[in-house]
């Protein structure tokens, strides 16, 4: 039983991880200037809508029209009083594809959540429920990209036998499942890229409360991979 004034630990971590600020007895902050809540008339809400948004920004990108969207000082003080994301990118660790800027977004329209190979654990399914569940994100995009360095290793590991690092052996094992056998050389590997982000996608497909939303049509799971040479992004499911 809670006591009387003690604050509750839920509403803690949402407004900590949703950008509030929650301070104890005897703490304090400057004063920010009062500005109003972020506006979001032209944020995407619908999977559909938030998906053009991702292609729409590409295109920019990878034809080098960019427009580095809220990215301005009222912009960053807005952002002080919440976030609202529109899309959730699940991608890779590798430095040459962030997504803010593989989709040409700004402060606070993505949420990334990034690991080697796309790979899922407690930490990475975790931080996705909180952006679908708690923020009401309505897409979330598995994006894998050409040359893995994960999934490549993962392959190697499998036709060689080598025994990797403990942690590093770890994500080759998530990924070995979706290694095409159909396949030899560099092209086993760049067809292991496609499958994971299919598996990928399926398990998040499968957990009960995503799976909850994408029935209703609140949420949609894609997957998708950035080719380094095009700069393109392209769907893959």
């Amino acid at each position: 039983m809670r006591g009387a004034g003690r604050p509750d630990r839920r509403a803690l971590l949402r407004a900590a991880l949703a950008g509030g600020a929650v301070l104890g007895a005897g703490a304090a902050l400057p004063a920010a200037p009062a500005v109003a809540a972020p506006a979001t008339a032209d944020r995407p809400d619908t999977p559909r809508a938030a998906l053009r948004a991702l292609r729409h920004g590409n295109r920019r990108w990878a034809t080098r029209h960019q427009t580095h969207p809220h990215e301005s000082g009222m912009d960053r003080l807005l952002a002080v009083s919440g976030q609202h994301p529109f899309a959730l990118v699940l991608g890779c660790i590798d430095s040459r594809v962030p997504p803010e800027l593989v989709f040409d977004q700004g402060l606070g329209d993505l949420m990334t959540v990034r690991s080697a190979g796309c790979v899922l654990d407690e930490a990475v399914l975790g931080s996705i429920a909180y952006g679908v569940l708690e923020l009401d994100i309505p897409l979330v995009m598995v994006l894998g990209h050409q040359s893995c360095g994960a999934v490549t290793a993962a392959v190697h590991a499998e036709e060689s036998g080598e025994q990797l690092p403990a942690h590093i052996a770890y994500v080759a094992e998530q990924i070995r499942p979706a290694i095409d056998h159909g396949q030899t050389g560099q092209a086993r590997v760049d067809a292991t890229i496609t499958a994971n982000v299919r598996l990928v996608r399926s398990r998040l497909a499968a957990e009960p409360d995503l799976a909850a939303r994408t029935a209703t049509g609140r949420l949609a799971i894609v997957g998708a991979r950035y080719e380094l040479d095009t700069q393109r992004v392209e769907r893959v499911d």
